[in-house]
This record gives structure tokens, sequence and C-alpha cells, in this order.
């Protein structure tokens, strides 16, 4: 898959420290993110630069002293007169924001959980070379960083070592938790859930998509509290939202405030410079602080509906974060409710979208669609061997720029284009190979 514009990011792979001394949810927690910050603005007219008491006969205070009864009340009306009395322009600003935020979190924050990942100390303690030579690892939990419990004398002890950990919340009340795929990733731990009251309860993995950091878990139990799922597709820069998890694994029902910087991003996630990447699209990108141990958690909007989950930060830049749209989120829900797994469609090619700057370089006949090639990383063909563009032919260098008469471009990009359809469903390709155009037909199947 293409990689052209793309910025790499670290996926927040939670770790061995981040549960040492774990706080229990119910805590008393305290930090930021609970008070709101707020700008006043006074509109003075442009026919007047100077208010005094003689030329409104004492009838109003100074700009100055007006706005400092706002600041230091907080949530009050404020009203600014400027000019003369007869064209007064009366501008009324009403400082709300804090307590709705306050409203929001108290909405949102029982559903909200934390996920504690254990391995037996002694398979730990045979992959842990590994582990410390993980610059990945090193970079969020430090080196050697472990919590084993139980008896390790030797390096040879029994019991469990928390190996990771995230967040997630509840999406049924009889116990269906979304998170991210990779705090739940390894096949071999065991999954403890720690609820808002403090309750700790066995987890079982049901399901994990294979084309986005999605994954579903499950408890026993029942009347648990559920989220609110917003909507993500009308979203838009400046909204406020407010990100809600287990910050550092430690410093559970953090919550940090701030707003939609973007939608629509790309991003190429991986676990360790590069190494295991995932190209995660259509995200929304926050400045909302999102800390390792935040993975799988809400992101919500000042109604305290989710419309994100907390998955990736930027470690090159500050206040940067990134989080799944909900919308996505609902689909592995309903797929797993229905089916017990989640399912989705895919062709099998690696490749670069074709722009006018990449036909120009590349001498390319059409300057819009996708030219299949290799990945960037050892191993990563063109086409995926087995796949439903192997056994179609489809070969690097191919262009593919139509799919079912749909334009491939910018605005329709191709792995959108295919996630859109549905697995078993044949689509019409058109291709050019060697200058000469081909119509193929291909049957898609389910991403393994």
């Amino acid at each position: 898959m293409g990689q052209d514009n793309l910025s790499k990011f670290k996926i927040n792979r939670e770790g061995p420290s981040s549960m040492k001394n774990y706080p229990k949810f119910g805590a008393n927690n305290s930090g930021p993110g609970y008070g709101g910050v707020v700008i006043v603005t006074i509109l003075v007219s442009l026919f007047v630069t100077t208010v005094t008491w003689f030329f409104l006969n004492g009838a109003i205070k100074t700009v100055s002293d007006k706005v400092g009864e706002v600041l230091n009340t907080g949530l009050e009306e404020v009203t600014q007169e400027g000019g003369t009395v007869a064209d007064s322009d009366t501008r009324r600003v009403i400082v709300k924001e804090e307590s709705a935020v306050i409203s929001a979190v108290k909405r949102a924050q029982p559903s909200v959980v934390s996920i504690i990942a254990t391995k037996d100390l002694q398979d730990f303690y045979q992959n842990r070379e590994s582990l410390y030579n993980d610059p990945f690892f090193d970079y969020l939990f430090g080196e050697g960083n472990v919590t084993p419990e139980g008896n390790s004398s030797n390096g040879n002890g029994t019991g469990k070592a928390t190996v990771g950990g995230g967040t997630g919340f509840f999406v049924s009340q009889d116990g269906m938790i979304l998170t991210n795929k990779h705090v739940v990733a390894d096949d071999t731990a065991d999954y403890t859930v720690l609820d808002n009251s403090g309750q700790e309860y066995l987890a079982q993995v049901l399901a994990r998509d294979p084309a986005q950091d999605i994954a579903i878990i499950k408890i026993e139990g029942s009347d648990f509290p559920i989220a609110e799922l917003g909507e993500s597709s009308a979203l838009e820069p400046g909204q406020t939202v407010v990100a809600i998890g287990n910050s550092l694994g430690e410093y559970s029902n953090t919550v940090t405030k701030g707003v939609i910087s973007g939608v629509g991003r790309s991003i190429m996630a991986s676990d360790n410079g590069g190494v295991n990447g995932q190209i995660i699209e259509n995200v929304i990108q926050t400045d909302a602080a999102i800390n390792p141990g935040n993975s799988g958690g809400p992101l919500v909007n000042i109604e305290g509906q989710v419309i994100g989950i907390n998955t990736a930060i930027d470690v090159s830049g500050q206040l940067i974060g990134f989080a799944l749209p909900i919308d996505v989120a609902k689909e592995a829900v309903t797929m797993v409710k229905e089916t017990g797994e989640i399912t989705r469609p895919y062709l099998g090619v690696r490749y670069i979208p074709i722009t006018p700057e990449v036909a120009t370089s590349r001498g390319l006949a059409v300057d819009y669609g996708v030219l299949i090639a290799k990945g960037t990383q050892y191993g990563m063909e063109a086409v995926v061997p087995g796949s439903p563009a192997a056994k179609i032919g489809l070969k690097e260098n191919d262009i593919v720029f139509e799919i079912n008469d749909q334009k491939i471009d910018s605005e329709h990009d191709l792995s959108s284009t295919i996630k859109k359809k549905r697995v078993g469903e044949s689509v019409r390709l058109k291709i050019m190979r060697d200058g000469k155009e081909q119509i193929l037909n291909v049957t898609l199947e389910a991403q393994p």
C-alpha cells in the first residue's frame, strides 16, 4: 500500500510498567482536563477609540473594568456597548463550556474500563530479552521496566507478569467492550478488566478487526453502564472533544480536553520505527492529549457521546493525537453481535496513489488511480499471494484507475472504495498494463 504523503506514527502500545501499583477506577484522581479555558473578546466600534467617563456621562464603566468582571466571575453574561449611545452594538458572551465538559465526562465516564494484559512469568522471562531490545518498548516504559507478580527469583518465578494494557468502554449491557486491537493483540496473554467501581473481571477476546485497529472483548455480567455512541460522519475541525482513559497505565479516569484538529487523515501507525506498520485511514486528528494507556478509550463530544476511539499519537510532535471514527466501530460491533466475527473485504494489493506529480515523475499515461508497487519493507510484495488480486493475475506496475466505473482519485481512494463493498461481491476493475487498458472482474474475499 502506498505510503506517499503519509507520516509515521507510534501506536500507543501499553506495556509492563503501566500497571505498577495500579489504582482503582473509583479512586479520586485529580488532574488536567476538568477546567475550561475562557477567552473573552470585546468588540469595540471602529468609530470610537477611547471610552471616557466624560463622553458617556458616567453611564458605564470602562472597557477594562468590564473585562475584569468577566474574567473574575467565569460564568457571567457580558454586554459591551461601543460607539455612540444611539448606534451602540451590543454583544453578549455566555461562558458555559467548563460546565458542559464536566457534564460530558460524568455521562461517559461510568462506561470506561481499564484493560490489563498478563502472562505467566515463565513465558514472560523466555521472551523478555526481545522486549528489552525493542526501542518502542524502551521509549514508552523505560528499559527493562516490568511488573512481575509472584516469586521471580533467578528469573524463573511463578505467577503472572503484567505485560501491557489500555482502555475500553462498554457497548452492551451484557459486557461487550470496544477497544483497540493493539491493546489485546497477544494471543498468549490473559486479559483482565477493571470497571469504574474497581471490580475485576476476566475478559475474553471475541474478535479482532483485520482492517482496523479495533477489537471487541467481553466479560461476564449484566446491567453494565454502556457508552452512548454518537455520529462521526459530520464532525468538523474546531469541535470540542474530551479523551478519557488510563493515562500511562497508572492514572485511571484521566480526562484531557481539546478540539478536533482535522478529519479524514491517513496515517502509518507502527509499533517499532515502522515495523509491523499499518495504514489507518480516515482518522480524526485532535489536540486532546492521548497518552500511552489511553489507547482504546473514548473520544467524546460536548454531549458526552463517543465519536472516536483513541488510537495513536505522533511521537515527533506535541498535541497531535488520532482517533478512529466511531461509525467504523459501530459496524464492527454489529458484525460481532450478528455473526460473532468481524469481516472486511479486501483486494490484496499494495499501491502508490497516482497524482499529477507522480504521473510526471514516473512517466505514467494517467494522472489518477493507483500504481501497484512493493512495500518499503522486505517481503512486502506488490500483490499479496493467494489474494483475490493474485487470483485474477494483477501484477506489479499495473495501474488500477476505475472500480465499477468509479474513478479512483483523492476523493475515492482504492482502499475506502473496496471497504464499502461486501465479502463475496464481484467488482469490475479497469486497469492499464503496458499502456493498454483491460477490464478484470474480481470477487472480493474476507481479509485474513
